[in-house]
């Protein structure tokens, strides 16, 4: 599912950067996929406890990030990769459910329709059981205190 992330940004966010994170950066694991990146004006929020560290030499600026991947600190990385570290940082909508409408605390109860069974050849990957190499299995059954 897309994810929409707010992003405050160390500096003023420049059209090289956007373009680079729209078109993919690369990290030391991989590159990441191409993702929608336009820099925004920043958005009326409920104030961060601590507060994000300010700093009258550098200004900061605002972006919405749209990704299709979810690796761990991504958004992150990408704006540090391109040399806009991140100040502060909101996941604010995920396919179609967003933050539209919630203040601080709220919460909002969302049924959600899942087929009753899945067919029997798209099952996940986690539905099924692993199986260890034989030797694993080999040396799991009789190897205690030796």
């Amino acid at each position: 599912m897309p994810k929409t992330y707010w992003v405050q940004v160390e500096g003023n966010i420049s059209a090289s950067a956007i373009a680079a994170l729209s078109a993919g950066v690369m990290l030391k694991d991989r590159c990441t996929r191409p993702a929608k990146a336009c820099a925004m004006e920043e958005p009326a929020l409920w104030p961060r406890v601590p507060p994000v560290r300010w700093r009258d030499s550098i200004p900061t600026s605002w972006l919405e990030l749209i990704i299709t991947e979810g690796r761990n600190r991504q958004v992150r990385r990408m704006t540090a990769a391109v040399g806009f570290p991140t100040l502060r940082l909101i996941r604010y909508r995920i396919g179609s459910w967003s933050l539209e409408g919630l203040e601080p605390g709220d919460y909002r109860r969302i049924r959600i329709n899942l087929p009753a069974a899945l067919p029997s050849g798209n099952r996940p990957a986690f539905a099924r059981p692993a199986k260890l190499p034989k030797r694993i299995r080999k040396s799991r059954r009789g190897s205690r205190g030796r």
